[in-house]
């Protein structure tokens, strides 16, 4: 039985939950349950702390495992990154009063407090940059105004909070991240299961990427359309029963449906409909 381990609180819980879900496996009504397993999937799932999951994967106590790129980075485990998930996206950056630090350079020599000291050592250390890194477990942007720090490293969206506090952020983003699956990186071989995990979730992405698209063109306009549709592979292009006109289907990005629509109705292309698509294989 596949073992997995899922965030049990914070930003990636209920999308992890929701994706797992969405990709047919059964997940949890009460979340005090820590524990539950899908026999029907052959797979039983771990309720974590995002934190220590890739602590667990990199151990081999869990096959796979779901939690942030920073996290992953951070916990310094024996565990490596298997596929992008499309979900918790953030940017980790520094931030100082602005009169004080305005470039990377600047750090040299100064303290710097985060919640992600591994992550921030080790790309202070790769640049050649001398700091002290100050572990904080939350609420970074105070460390300055408090006097415990020069700078900080943080997960920024906005910057307002940030800003809030008299810093600005400064220099290239250290990591840009987002939800990951994992798995142990003594792992030489990719269990059946985790295959099987891995083409549901590919095909949750792609479900949630793109739609259907279907419509009805002059078959004199067949080339011209299907320019603007190309789908995936190819577009599917069937006689209509009419005769002079063809019926397209092809898979169209979710994001461009509108654009795609109107050019098809310059084109010519009537009975123009979007299907949201559920689930799929690629």
């Amino acid at each position: 039985m596949l073992r997995i381990a899922v965030p049990n609180k914070g930003s990636l819980s209920e999308p992890a939950t929701d994706m797992l879900r969405e990709a047919g496996y059964r997940q949890r009504r009460d979340p005090r349950e820590l524990v539950l397993v899908d026999p029907a999937n052959d797979i039983e799932f771990f309720f974590l702390r995002p934190r220590d999951i890739a602590v667990y994967v990199g151990s081999g106590t869990v096959d796979a495992g779901i939690t942030g790129r920073d996290l992953l980075l951070d916990s310094g485990a024996s565990a490596v990154e298997h596929m992008e998930l499309g979900f918790g996206g953030s940017t980790f950056r520094f931030a100082a009063p602005a009169d004080r630090v305005t470039s990377l350079a600047e750090v040299a020599g100064r303290r710097v407090a985060t919640s992600y000291p591994v992550l921030v050592g080790d790309h202070l250390r790769d640049r050649g940059i001398e700091a002290t890194v100050i572990r904080l477990d939350g609420a970074v942007e105070s460390a300055v105004q408090l006097g415990v720090a020069d700078v900080v490293a943080d997960v920024v969206s906005t910057g307002t909070t940030l800003r809030g506090a008299g810093l600005e952020v400064f220099g290239d983003p250290i990591l840009r991240s987002e939800a990951v699956l994992i798995r142990p990186q003594s792992q030489t071989a990719v269990p059946a299961g985790l295959e099987v995990l891995t083409r549901r979730l590919q095909g949750v992405l792609v479900a949630r990427q793109y739609v259907l698209m279907d419509y009805d063109v002059p078959a004199h306009l067949v080339e011209q359309a299907v320019a603007i549709t190309p789908g995936l592979e190819s577009p599917t292009v069937s006689p209509l029963h009419s005769g002079g006109w063809s019926a397209v289907r092809a898979m169209v990005r979710r994001e461009d449906t509108n654009r795609v629509m109107d050019d098809l109705y310059d084109v010519g292309a009537r009975a123009i409909l979007v299907t949201s698509i559920h689930a799929c294989r690629i």
